[in-house]
Order: C-alpha cells, then structure tokens, then sequence
C-alpha cells in the first residue's frame, strides 16, 4: 500500500515538476522575462530574477495544493499578488501576440483601419471585470 502511495506521489510530483520546467522554458524562449528585463533597464539584476522565478514558481505550486488561511491583511497580500500576476499575465499575452504577429492578422480580419488599441483594452477591462466579480461574489 505505501509503495504505491510513495510511487503515485513520485509520479505525480515529477510529471508537475516537467510541467513547470516545460512553461518556465517557453515563457523564457518567447521572450517574457528577457524583455521585461530590458524595458526596465535592470539586467545587472539577472541573478536575482532567476531565483525570484524559481521562488514564485513553488510558492504558486504549494499554494495550489495546500489551503493556507490568510488573517487580515493576507487580503492585502492577495491584491497585491493578483495585481502582480494580472500584470505579468499580460505582459505574457502581449509577447505571444507580438511573436504570433497575431495582431496583423486580427487587423486584417475584422477590417480595422485605425483603433486596434480599444479593441485591446477592451478585452483587458472585460477579463479584469469578470475577474474581479468571480473573487468578489466568492465563486473560487
């Protein structure tokens, strides 16, 4: 019984830790972090960017499997972190349309001729709405 437990639990944990080598590596190969290390003019800092990556990647992992109660200001904490992590999503998303050259496409589909940014700012406001509605009415 405890072979198969410890097995199953080594299965699992190396399949998760692939999983997140795999993303942390496309996110470095479509350019996220080296560009944002570049806009922000701080490349003296690649160390610390490095551990800090490595930190929030298994920090996420173990506050998606264990349930930590946060006291009052942990909503505080919350905020802050799901700013951070809105901003890096899109961050990501902006570098995937720019390397997809997604956003010439899109131009062309729908026939756009001037206004695209709107276009992109309106999905931004709808998916920061619909977020902040699922946190506030408590549906996660």
């Amino acid at each position: 019984m405890y072979l198969r437990l410890g097995l199953l639990a080594f299965a699992g944990l190396g399949a998760g830790a692939v999983i997140a080598a795999g993303i942390f590596a496309f996110l470095a190969i479509i350019g996220v972090f080296p560009r944002l290390i570049g806009v922000t003019h701080t490349a003296e800092h690649v160390l610390l960017y490095e551990t800090l990556l490595i930190l929030g990647g298994v920090w996420g992992n173990l506050a998606d499997l264990y349930r930590v109660p946060f006291p009052f200001p942990g909503r505080i904490v919350l905020v802050i972190c799901g700013m951070s992590v809105g901003i890096f999503v899109g961050c990501l998303v902006m570098s995937l349309a720019e390397t997809l050259k997604a956003l010439p496409v899109l131009n062309r589909r729908i026939r756009l001729a001037v206004g695209l940014q709107y276009v992109i700012l309106a999905v931004a406001a709808g998916k920061a709405f619909g977020a902040a509605v699922y946190f506030i009415r408590d549906f996660g």
